[in-house]
């Protein structure tokens, strides 16, 4: 998650070469590089699109922009009259150099290193979408979503299409597999929670797959709690990616050891390095052994992160893995 971004140099380059944030999304040169960078620094086993989840929103005709230093800025969508001045359906067109990005990345991989695309979950670009940007417990949604439930519904159900849409497309150009990002799944109770979360990805889900019959599908509900559980037994995903507060004895308790599951080591010990970066990979190891495992941090790297702690958590996860 987050593979390019401002603690590698390279990127800090490329992203001052374009100037701005969604100019380096929808340039294909820059973009497939800044996906690229991290592959050749590291030599991770996946690429991950770099793009962002507002181009969904801003396909569909919202106005999105990024701001330096203080992240993305939309108009805010406050009722159904908001909704009804969205575009009918996605904008493919709007999208175009995603999908060549996609093209050109997979001109470029090793054969060995898998494409991963993405989108964000209805439920958590709707926030950002009602919000205008983004806020602490985002409680512009909320309050939307419990005020007027048939008109919150209809932008939910303007993004399941889009979204269902957008990964079908990406999964032509050539991914080899899709991640949801539920980033804020965590803030909703649990009905809620089940009606913005669960129901919605069911939903994209079931679409694309009726398109890409073996669509390989990974979901990450992040900050979900003990509402994981309804996650795993209701969203037909390939893979659960967990956040760092997941603890690992719940999951084996309570998930079969068949499902494969991706995470979750904290940022912040990838921050701080040292012995407790070491430790705290081996104990993931350890307590995901036994199981379809994806190593992975349980959200983005930070900004500030060393490149040498990067290397020193690779060497870890090589080590004990014995390759």
């Amino acid at each position: 998650m987050r593979q390019a971004g401002r603690y590698l140099p390279e990127y800090r380059k490329l992203r001052e070469k374009a100037g701005d944030f969604f100019k380096l999304c929808f340039t294909p040169e820059l973009a497939a590089e800044a996906t690229l960078q991290p592959i050749r620094r590291f030599g991770f086993d996946a690429a991950i699109l770099f793009s962002d989840i507002l181009v969904v929103p801003y396909a569909l005709g919202q106005s999105v922009q990024f701001t330096l230093n203080e992240g993305p800025q939309l108009d805010a969508i406050t009722d159904r009259r908001g909704v009804t001045q969205l575009k009918t359906e996605l904008d493919h067109g709007v999208l175009t150099a995603i999908y060549e990005t996609i093209e050109r990345v997979k001109e470029d991989l090793p054969p060995a290193v898998s494409l991963l695309g993405f989108c964000g979950a209805p439920w958590t670009v709707a926030t950002y979408m009602v919000a205008g940007s983004g806020t602490s417990e985002q409680e512009p949604a909320r309050r939307f979503a419990y005020q007027d439930p048939q008109g919150f519904s209809d932008l939910i159900e303007k993004l399941i299409e889009a979204s269902a849409s957008y990964l079908v497309r990406q999964l032509e150009a050539g991914v080899d597999a899709v991640q949801i990002f539920d980033t804020w799944a965590g803030v909703l109770p649990a009905e809620e929670f089940h009606r913005w979360c669960i129901e919605p990805i069911q939903r994209i889900i079931a679409k694309v797959r009726h398109q890409v019959a073996n669509a390989k599908i990974i979901g990450f509900p992040r900050g979900a709690g003990t509402t994981l559980l309804r996650y795993v037994e209701g969203v037909p995903v390939d893979a659960i990616s967990l956040d760092w507060t997941v603890d690992p004895v719940f999951l084996r308790e309570h998930v079969a050891m068949d499902v494969p599951v991706q995470g979750n080591l904290d940022p912040l010990v990838l921050l701080a390095g040292g012995a407790a970066l070491d430790r705290s990979v081996e104990a993931i190891l350890k307590a995901f052994s036994g199981r379809p495992f994806i190593f992975n941090l349980g959200h983005g790297v930070l900004p500030q992160t060393p490149i040498a702690h990067v290397e020193q958590m690779l060497a870890r996860v090589r080590a004990v893995e014995g390759r």
